[in-house]
């Protein structure tokens, strides 16, 4: 285990939990959505705003694995309030279709959690013909913030609670190109980098939050953008890294960032 996970201001650290964070706090009568909650940091993100009450809509490519989380959750806090909506970032056409069904059903939204990723892939393109990472991890996020931003300016002006829009990016926005984004080569197969790929995708989520959470406040709009480094934790998004396949006992600590 790595040392040096030392407490910030807030009073948590890296090593803190969930549960822990998130002790006290009452969210009934709140409506969250999470991307990617089918497994890993999505699906722990998912179970714990559950357990504090909260409506948790959860984002899934893979709908047998959404409806398995769905029913452990349900079975371990059977007052849960846990669903599950098809939603594939990589195609434009599944993002407007999952907004347009989410907006249709007349829920509120607090909280919009853009969580899904994959990390360091071979070059492929998504089914818009767009560098497949940056697709995921950005674009698909970027058209769903934009899609679900009237419900959830409605919600936080009628409730009267501050909404919250978290993209959850990573320090390995560092390893993008040094000019930054590459918008005229976003889906150029030569000089193709997995990890440079990844890192302007993670460039991109924070500059996001950034640009959207100044816009929001020039509006006065109740809402808040933030973009925040979640750490190293060992899930699925390693995939295509073979030195994290099997169990690791390395956890390499982070640090969160508002926008």
């Amino acid at each position: 285990m790595w040392l040096f996970c030392s407490k910030g201001a807030s009073g948590f650290s890296s090593n803190s939990t969930a549960e822990e964070v998130t002790q006290g706090i009452d969210g009934t009568g709140l409506t969250t959505i999470v991307t990617g909650a089918s497994s890993g940091i999505g699906a722990e993100t998912t179970r714990v705003l559950a357990l504090r009450g909260i409506h948790v809509v959860m984002g899934v490519r893979n709908m047998a694995a959404g409806r398995d989380v769905v029913q452990a959750i349900t079975k371990e806090i059977p007052t849960a309030k846990v669903d599950a909506m098809e939603l594939d970032l990589s195609s434009m056409a599944s993002v407007r279709k999952f907004a347009s069904d989410f907006n249709s059903s007349g829920l509120p939204l607090n909280i919009l959690i853009n969580n899904a990723g994959i990390m360091a892939t071979p070059f492929m393109l998504s089914q818009d013909k767009i560098e497949l990472q940056f697709a995921t991890n950005h674009l698909g996020h970027f058209l769903l913030t934009h899609l679900l931003l009237d419900t959830m300016k409605s919600t936080a002006h009628k409730s009267k609670n501050e909404g919250r829009i978290v993209n959850v990016s990573s320090a390995a926005h560092r390893f993008a190109p040094r000019e930054g984004i590459r918008f005229d080569r976003i889906s150029d197969k030569s000089g193709y980098s997995r990890v440079g790929a990844y890192g302007q995708s993670k460039l991109a989520n924070i500059l996001h939050a950034k640009e959207l959470n100044r816009q929001l406040k020039e509006e006065g709009v109740p809402i808040t953008a933030n973009s925040l480094h979640p750490g190293t934790i060992v899930t699925n998004i390693f995939r295509h890294q073979s030195i994290f396949n099997g169990s690791s006992n390395h956890v390499l600590c982070g640090t969160a960032s508002s926008s």
